[in-house]
């Protein structure tokens, strides 16, 4: 499974900016099949994103019942797991989401 939100275009790695003076968010969500969990991280992650920051991101969805190499290949040992790819430095959450507040400042948006 693979849903993108936010702006079409989608940058590609190491590709920061994309209009003057604005970061392009890159977050990459890994998830286990369509759970409880899975539902609940999209949700509260697709609203986060909305609030704080307003189409300038991505969000790329990966089910890693489809695409098991990838946990191992991206260091991925809980899900759903969160990771910033861009803007840098990388980071990671783990969970559902659903504190908004650990979010935004493993995000580092507070």
């Amino acid at each position: 499974m693979t849903a993108r939100r936010g702006p079409s275009r989608a940058g590609r790695r190491g590709e920061a900016t994309t209009e003057a003076g604005s970061d392009k968010w890159i977050l990459r969500l890994y998830v286990a099949g369509q759970t409880h969990k899975t539902i609940a991280a999209v949700r509260n992650l697709t609203a986060i994103c909305e609030e704080q920051l307003e189409g300038k991101y991505t969000i790329e969805v990966i089910d890693l019942l489809e695409h098991p190499q990838l946990a191992r290949d991206h260091q991925i040992l809980a899900v759903p797991t969160l990771v910033r790819e861009l803007p840098e430095p990388v980071r990671n959450i783990i969970g559902d989401l659903s504190n908004t507040e650990r979010v935004l400042v493993g995000l580092d948006l507070r």
